[in-house]
């Protein structure tokens, strides 16, 4: 068995969580083939539905569904002034700021696997720089869901149809070794449409954080 969350938007929960974490065991199929990856994410969402949650979208490369491929951080674009077209994914990895150096502009232009294989990009991480003022690294999860949310609201087309979903789903993404999640980002997304604040946190980033802070939803 293994167990992975599904995240769910919870604009109005008790608790005042905008996004609920609910872990969910599953029969796991062993193996790297994509075969393999799709049976997981077939047996979670079995498992998810077992327990009363539909409506749930797969958010990564191995999705079945070519909605969720391109919602995956390595495929989703992020426009911005002063950087151009870029994909979520490198965005974050290139704004990081370690104590011996960093941020490594020259990220932007790779693809996901050739930032992962970059040796700069190792441990003491000290703030995010990107567009504006450094980024702090508290709360965790914010500057990461702040470049997805911000590249989704651009994709009318995707933003639309990830409204339809109930929970987010990344098969990939490991809660006990891992900390930011394309999945959990769209729950984040849907719930602040679901409050009526996506446009005021989007326009004013200390409000964003504000938000965030008050509303960290539930770690497990």
């Amino acid at each position: 068995m293994a167990e992975r969350p599904v995240f769910m938007p919870r604009p109005n929960a008790a608790g005042q969580e905008l996004v609920e974490a609910l872990p969910v065991q599953f029969t796991w199929h062993p193996g790297m083939a994509p075969s393999q990856k799709m049976k997981n994410v077939s047996a979670l969402h079995v498992a998810a539905a077992e327990r009363g949650i539909r409506r749930v979208l797969e958010v990564s490369t191995k999705s079945s569904q070519p909605m969720g491929k391109r919602l995956s951080a390595f495929n989703l674009i992020l426009t911005s002034k002063e950087h151009g077209e870029l994909t979520v994914e490198s965005a974050f990895q290139g704004s990081k700021v370690f104590a011996e150096g960093g941020p490594y502009r020259d990220l932007f232009g790779l693809s996901g696997r050739e930032i992962r294989r970059d040796e700069r990009l190792g441990s003491g991480l000290v703030a995010f720089q990107f567009e504006g003022p450094p980024w702090d690294l508290e709360p965790k999860t914010a500057f990461y869901d702040w470049l997805y949310i911000r590249a989704l609201h651009a994709h009318g087309n995707l933003r639309e149809r990830v409204l339809e979903h109930a929970g987010f789903t990344d098969i990939e993404f490991n809660p006990k070794k891992s900390l930011n999640c394309q999945a959990r980002s769209c729950a984040l997304y849907v719930a602040l449409t679901q409050a009526g604040t996506l446009d005021a946190v989007l326009a004013d980033r200390g409000l964003y954080l504000k938000t965030v802070s008050s509303n960290p939803g539930r770690v497990f």
